[in-house]
């Protein structure tokens, strides 16, 4: 039986307003238009701080464009409690070591999983170090990630580091449809691949 992680992010909310808290929570995000919906939801019953790790972006271009317009979206943001922003170092070898051996794994499948990991490992880490009360990750916004995935990866890695896992999936209550929506509002880039090289690669493949 699938979890429904949109219950369980409720249940944490609502036990936090009950108890008049506002915890804070370091978010890992793929990307400004991925976090805008996200943002939109959460930074009203949580103190955010943005973590921006993604060295799986190819090329360097790509990764500096995403980087200022997830920058530019928290300036422009109008949220209940401040938004921070942290970068994340920008380790391309990092990444391709932990995929090699899967670069012909078709996007979606387990070089993906361990490109999760990677990412939500750096933010347990960052979390830990700022004694945060929760991490997570815009993620699970997009249809083709792997909600399940990310959730059991992150509820691992929260255990391992002694910080909270959000569990998430913020595609639900038409999440995706949204952050859209908002990307069109605030005149963002919105990119047609996921980020690595590979997915950009199959992504133009596709397109012959």
């Amino acid at each position: 039986m699938k979890e429904n992680y949109q219950i369980k992010t409720e249940s944490i909310i609502a036990a936090h307003k009950a108890a008049g808290e506002v915890p804070t929570l370091f978010l890992h995000s793929c990307c400004a238009p991925c976090s805008s919906y996200v943002l939109e939801y959460l930074s009203n019953y949580f103190k955010i701080t943005v973590f921006y790790y993604n060295p799986n972006i190819y090329p360097d271009e790509e990764y500096f464009h995403r980087v200022k317009e997830q920058q530019e979206f928290i300036r422009r943001f109008p949220a209940k409690y401040p938004i921070d922003f942290v970068e994340g170092n920008f380790d391309k070898a990092r990444f391709y070591e932990t995929v090699k051996g899967m670069e012909h794994i078709p996007e979606g499948g387990e070089r993906c999983f361990v490109c999760y990991e990677l990412r939500l490992r750096e933010a347990a880490e960052y979390a830990k170090a700022r004694d945060m009360d929760y991490f997570c990750t815009t993620l699970s916004i997009s249809p083709l990630k792997n909600a399940q995935k990310l959730n059991e990866i992150g509820e691992r890695l929260g255990e391992e580091y002694g910080v909270r896992y959000l569990p998430s999936d913020f595609k639900k209550k038409n999440g995706y449809q949204r952050s859209v929506a908002l990307s069109r509002e605030y005149g963002m880039y919105r990119q047609d691949y996921c980020g690595c090289v590979f997915s950009m690669r199959e992504r133009r493949a596709n397109e012959e």
